[in-house]
């Protein structure tokens, strides 16, 4: 049985409720439930939590989903705290043990991060953005042709640093601007579909 950690990272704040990314939680939990009969657990870091317990479940799990907006084109700040809390905590307890480098080996300058603990577990990435999909794509738009992977670097830096693997994320765009039901159910096609996909690789 596949084991699945999901963390909703739509932060409550301002003009925001988090409704998209609590949508977007219960689509994947359900999926997994359902299509792989997986064992689910879900974090939702507006709600109360023990840093320690969350390191347990990526220790636990097979696949880490996050699940966030991008707030000026970062982590929303609950979330970074969040991140900031549990890795901390799994220093020498599951996430990582050091930076990877030794002062033992020839080259004590290299190797910097390999010393996480996570390997052989993978992790998925969904943002969703005001931005539209042009934004990163047209010549001449803001992100100057970068992706959103490009974007996102530092929390793939982040993972990689604890050990684990890069599953292909999913970006919603458009998500403040125009939104209807009728492109909700289109998004929500498209991410099942990418699900399917990914799956078959766990």
């Amino acid at each position: 049985m596949k084991k699945i950690f999901i963390i909703n990272g739509g932060q409550h704040f301002a003009h925001s409720g988090g409704t998209f990314n609590a949508t977007l939680t219960d689509w994947t939990a359900e999926f997994f439930k359902n299509e792989l009969s997986a064992e689910v657990k879900i974090t939702n870091i507006n709600e109360p939590y023990i840093p320690e317990e969350e390191v347990k479940n990526f220790v636990w799990a097979d696949l880490i989903i996050y699940h966030t907006p991008v707030w000026w084109f970062h982590l929303p700040y609950k979330l970074k705290e969040y991140i900031d809390l549990v890795f901390t905590a799994g220093h020498k307890a599951g996430i990582y043990v050091s930076d990877g480098r030794s002062r033992h080996n020839d080259s004590p300058k290299l190797h910097y991060g390999t010393g996480g603990s996570l390997h052989g577990r993978k992790y998925m990435l969904t943002t969703s953005w005001n931005a539209p999909i042009e934004a990163f794509t047209v010549p001449g738009e803001f992100f100057d042709e970068h992706s959103v992977d490009d974007v996102m670097m530092g929390v793939h830096k982040m993972n990689r640093f604890t050990g684990l693997s890069k599953v292909q994320g999913f970006n919603f765009h458009e998500m403040e601007k125009d939104v209807t039901p009728e492109k909700i159910e289109q998004d929500k096609k498209e991410y099942i579909e990418h699900l399917n996909i990914i799956s078959k690789s766990l």
